[in-house]
């Protein structure tokens, strides 16, 4: 596909971060991308979304593979840049994560290119710590590194079950949209009229449905609850990642199918929008 062809068509264009190097509690996140990838081409399932796309036909899901963090070094900033030549060539970025801190930096290239945007965050953590141990960038930070830096101009939250005080005056402080399990009711509609990234921590699911993470907290969203959001976002998504998936805490690869599934819906939404 030429760059133009690619401008023009916007198509979504996986990117693997294998990091996990922000990692509070354990690590194994890094291995995310490949777990998810696996179950996008496992055999007991197939490409198609349940909106009736087959993602994997040819043309409709580029792979950019896993950028190389091997050394360690500038992980931020090689970050932001490997998304900002993704954006250049007129991608739409779907990053497979890694643990959480990943956002930070891809928002950053996402701001440079869309500097209205909004965010859509899924998780069980609100990831607003101003610091977590010591570290600003550890992934229960990003979103507060993100609001301070003003790289969002809204930021809603769906999934929250774990705050305390620090991350509910922090939420208040950057003018935070919570949507907490304590009042969940089932999926609604959300509307976003400017462009939007969309993250999704997959421990936004209850550990019943997705045991391959890190840090597991009862009482989540099902995956058909998951979906049902998806299905009902009104906005043009010009970006997403899928994070914290831990494959040494999946007893099956049953976290990486969850994982690859709600990578399908969120190809879908991206094609649906473009075809509209």
């Amino acid at each position: 596909m030429s760059e133009s062809d690619r401008r023009s068509s916007r198509v979504p264009t996986l990117l693997g971060i294998p990091y996990d190097g922000a990692s509070s509690f354990e690590t194994g996140a890094g291995l995310g991308p490949g777990a998810i990838r696996r179950g996008l081409v496992r055999g007991s399932t197939n490409g198609w979304s349940e909106t009736g796309l087959d993602v994997l036909a040819p043309g409709l899901l580029e792979d950019a593979g896993d950028l190389d963090l091997a050394d360690g070094s500038d992980v931020r900033e090689r970050i932001e840049r490997r998304v900002a030549a993704l954006l250049a060539g007129g991608a739409v970025p779907l990053v497979l994560g890694g643990d959480h801190s990943i956002t930070y930096p891809v928002v950053r290239a996402m701001h440079t290119r869309y500097p209205d945007l909004a965010i859509l965050h899924f998780d069980a953590h609100a990831d607003l710590y101003d610091e977590f141990e010591g570290n600003r960038f550890s992934h229960a930070c990003p979103f507060a590194r993100i609001m301070e830096a003003g790289l969002a101009s809204r930021l809603v939250q769906v999934g929250i079950r774990t705050l305390n005080a620090h991350q509910r005056s922090q939420a208040a402080r950057f003018g935070v949209e919570l949507h907490e399990m304590r009042d969940w009711t089932g999926p609604f509609a959300l509307r976003f009229d400017r462009p939007l990234y969309i993250s999704l921590d997959l421990d936004v699911l209850d550990p019943a449905f997705a045991p391959g993470i890190a840090h597991p907290e009862p009482g989540g969203l099902s995956v058909r609850e998951v979906v049902a959001m998806l299905a009902h976002v009104e906005a043009t998504v010009v970006g997403a990642d899928v994070v914290e998936l831990n494959p040494h805490n999946d007893p099956s690869p049953v976290t990486e199918l969850v994982g690859a599934k709600l990578v399908k819906e969120l190809v879908a939404l991206m094609v649906r929008q473009r075809a509209g």
